[in-house]
């Protein structure tokens, strides 16, 4: 009888007498005493607001904040308009959760609905759920649609990201499917490998766009190639690039999945964040989690429903292909905001403004005597380099407050460029490598 519930003593009288029972204490009779709690618990005692305030304070303290951001690698730093938190802050909005008899809360269902119709028209794809738990998660659910019975081979480009790959094999442990990994060559993958690993026992194919190393993939060849045996084509994109590159539905994927985090969200040191996936018509019933579908009601009003629920995640859950039954309500809903407030041509100049100052970048290191380009592959807004200590250059960085790109052994370091950051950051961040190599020279 918890002091947060709140009975009265004449309630909680009349629910004991019905149970027969004179102390809650007699609800945990069959419980051992040796095991039961005896007095208070050995944590410390409460403290006031003001304390905790000062105490997170001292923590947030700790923390440093770059003033200039070079590194990408599966979560950007992005302009985010000031209307987005404003809206998605609204207390509204804010508890999303959707209520079990969902149909209840239909402007929460219209939210989502206008997610899925964006996502749809960012893809090119016919279908969408409500989201998934993130990016990952969405790559895993995308090839768990693919899998059948004669089909056990999931073929990865070694493009995709390394935690991406991972996730999909904790997913695959319990069904004994095969990953092929698929090589690259100057830096996209490499076609000839794939070519060699297709035949009938392939249900899938799992490429990245732009993939991990920042280089953008030849997708419609890929896809040429994969549905010459019926496999699925899936693509991992990241959503900003899809302004200025082919939709997967251009390049002939079956499925369209990525990390929506780039659509609104801050880099908040993880999450949450949101995995998108969409779908042609024909994988559309296969999609798993929430779908929003919009009819009317019996007045011939517009209205929402959850629609295509008659899928095994319901009432065949010994044939289901997932345990997805639920949904990322408020990132889902920062994405359709972010995307309302940009538009397609504001997610253009964003993607334009990523590729040019990314390319600045990579010129200027490149002018270097001991930077070079790792492979000659076209790239979006993030491109790998190969250089002498990898680590001494990130350090140098790092003590004028630039945050540089991610180390990925002591040669080759993935850089990133956003929107956020300018000429006159980059040209500084080239001078500072500049001066290190020049101090070693002197040496």
């Amino acid at each position: 009888m918890g002091s947060y519930i709140p009975n009265t003593e004449n309630d909680k009288k009349e629910m004991m007498d019905f149970l027969c029972i004179s102390s809650p204490d007699e609800l945990f009779k069959e419980i051992p005493d040796e095991v039961l709690l005896k007095g208070e618990l050995l944590i410390p005692s409460g403290k006031s607001e003001m304390e905790v305030n000062m105490i997170m304070k001292k923590t947030a303290a700790k923390n440093h904040v770059f003033s200039t951001i070079l590194r990408g690698a599966g979560a950007y730093y992005h302009y985010i308009p000031s209307i987005v938190k404003s809206v998605i802050s609204k207390e509204e909005f804010v508890t999303a959760y959707t209520p079990y008899q969902a149909e209840m809360s239909q402007g929460l269902l219209q939210a989502i609905f206008e997610y899925q119709t964006m996502i749809c028209a960012l893809t090119g794809m016919k279908a969408s759920n409500a989201s998934v738990y993130d990016g990952a998660t969405a790559a895993a659910e995308a090839v768990a649609m693919c899998r059948d019975k004669k089909r056990g081979k999931v073929l990865i480009s070694e493009g995709v990201h390394p935690q991406v790959i991972e996730v999909i094999r904790t997913y695959l442990t319990g069904f004994g499917d095969e990953i092929v990994m698929i090589s690259c060559k100057n830096g996209t993958t490499d076609l000839r490998a794939l070519k060699e690993e297709m035949n009938d026992e392939a249900a899938c194919v799992l490429i990245q766009q732009p993939n991990f190393y920042g280089a953008i993939e030849p997708a419609e060849e890929i896809g040429a190639i994969v549905h010459q045996t019926k496999a699925g084509f899936i693509m991992h994109c990241n959503p900003i690039s899809l302004g200025l590159l082919k939709t997967p539905g251009e390049c002939g994927a079956d499925i369209a999945v990525g990390e929506g985090q780039p659509l609104g969200m801050p880099l908040s040191y993880g999450g949450p964040y949101l995995g998108f996936m969409a779908a042609s018509a024909e994988m559309m019933r296969k999609l798993p989690g929430r779908i929003v579908g919009q009819t009317t009601d019996t007045e011939g009003r517009r209205a929402y429903v959850l629609t295509l629920q008659a899928r095994e995640q319901h009432i065949r859950r010994e044939k289901a292909a997932s345990n997805i039954c639920s949904n990322q309500a408020l990132c889902a809903l920062t994405a359709a905001v972010y995307m309302s407030v940009m538009g397609p041509e504001g997610i253009k100049q964003a993607a334009l403004h990523c590729m040019s100052n990314a390319h600045y970048l990579a010129d200027e290191l490149c002018r270097l005597k001991s930077f070079a380009m790792e492979n000659s592959s076209e790239f979006f807004h993030e491109f790998t380099t190969v250089c002498e200590d990898a680590p001494t250059v990130l350090q140098a960085l790092e003590k004028e407050d630039i945050l540089g790109g991610l180390m990925l052994d002591d040669r080759r370091i993935l850089w990133c460029v956003t929107e956020m950051t300018g000429k006159e950051e980059l040209d500084r961040a080239v001078k500072i490598i500049q001066r290190l190599y020049d101090k070693n020279l002197e040496a």
